[in-house]
């Protein structure tokens, strides 16, 4: 387990990928929780780490219950307090752990999918406007004493280029202040819920955006339901409990949708695809899954794809935005230094 402040934020996916991990090998091989937990305290690196596992070991030796540690502490997410719970319950705990490292470990690549595809575009866009500014507000104005030298002025372009750097130049606060506006707002829309709702909601108006958040939706609620049916649960406690997984509006509506057939008796792979969760292939895996009783197996696999799918869909994204902005700044820069050195060179070639 990494290092964390104890009075910090919650743990990170990976975090929790590694923490379950570490108890369920520790559970499967015969050790029990509380000794495990005395066992990673030995091993902590860490005064963080070491007074997390200390809190959650005095909470074990007094209630006996490790779901009830966890949330003790206030560092672990309901899903997985609830799902520990029923391993408790039905005596399928270490199951239960090494399911949830494969589901935290997934939500960790979910995350660094979506960070990857959109740092590299916010970096290239943020170099291309500091090339772009520095050019006008720097280079502009030598050309333009070189023209004054020659005994001419800028026109066309050139002069409309070289307004345009004395507009930076002259409202250059402002322009400052709204730069560090765009940044605030860009941390708030990654870093807080309410900026991802809202961030969310306005993707969803972009067509391409609105399938990726989508497949991400479908992808977390698969493992969620591939975990909780593997756990003995039925369809509709599973779907109760994946709920809290799902932070995407939309995707909740068709859950209710789904949550309301289940309940008037209709079977879950029908549910699901009737309430347009799953579509196509993946409707049909579904209902298969139910055929056969595996499907809790079918869903993991369904879960498996959609990451597939999720990171295809990313890279290529990438692979094509990429060389997109490489060609735009060289178009951008390439006519600012056209529209002055055409110009200049005939001229010079008149003198």
């Amino acid at each position: 387990m990494s290092e964390k402040n104890f009075s910090n934020k919650p743990f990170s996916n990976m975090e929790l990928s590694s923490f379950c991990g570490q108890m369920a090998l520790i559970l499967k091989s015969g050790i029990s929780a509380t000794e495990g937990l005395d066992i990673m305290l030995e091993d902590a690196s860490s005064e963080e780490e070491k007074a997390v596992l200390h809190a959650l070991l005095d909470d074990m030796t007094e209630s006996g219950s490790l779901p009830h540690a966890f949330e003790s502490v206030h560092l672990f997410p309901s899903y997985m307090i609830h799902m520990t719970a029923i391993g408790e319950e039905t005596g399928t705990l270490d199951d239960v752990m090494a399911a949830l490292q494969s589901h935290y470990e997934r939500e960790a690549d979910i995350s660094r999918t979506i960070k990857s595809a959109v740092t590299y575009p916010m970096v290239m866009i943020g170099m291309m406007v500091f090339v772009i500014i520095v050019l006008l507000v720097k280079v502009m104005p030598v050309f333009q004493q070189v023209f004054v030298q020659l005994g001419t002025e800028m026109t066309g372009v050139s002069r409309a280029l070289m307004n345009m750097g004395n507009l930076i130049s002259q409202y250059a606060v402002f322009l400052s202040v709204l730069l560090l506006a765009i940044v605030v707002f860009g941390f708030y829309a990654v870093r807080t819920a309410s900026g991802r709702a809202l961030s969310r909601k306005l993707g969803y108006h972009i067509r391409p955006i609105r399938k990726i958040y989508e497949e991400i939706a479908a992808c977390r609620f698969a493992s969620g339901m591939a975990l909780t049916l593997s756990s003995g649960l039925n369809p509709d406690r599973s779907m109760e409990l994946v709920c809290a997984l799902i932070d995407d509006p939309f995707f909740l509506q068709k859950l209710d949708t789904c949550t309301e057939k289940l309940s008037s008796g209709e079977e879950l792979a029908s549910a699901l695809f009737s309430s347009g969760i799953f579509t196509g292939v993946y409707a049909r895996m579904a209902s298969i899954g139910s055929k056969t009783g595996a499907m809790d197996q079918v869903m993991s696999q369904i879960s498996s794809l959609y990451q597939d799918e999720i990171d295809t869909r990313m890279n290529n994204a990438l692979a094509i935005l990429e060389p997109t902005l490489v060609v735009a700044l060289s178009l951008i820069v390439g006519i600012i230094l056209l529209s002055v050195m055409l110009p200049l060179m005939g001229i010079m070639s008149g003198i």
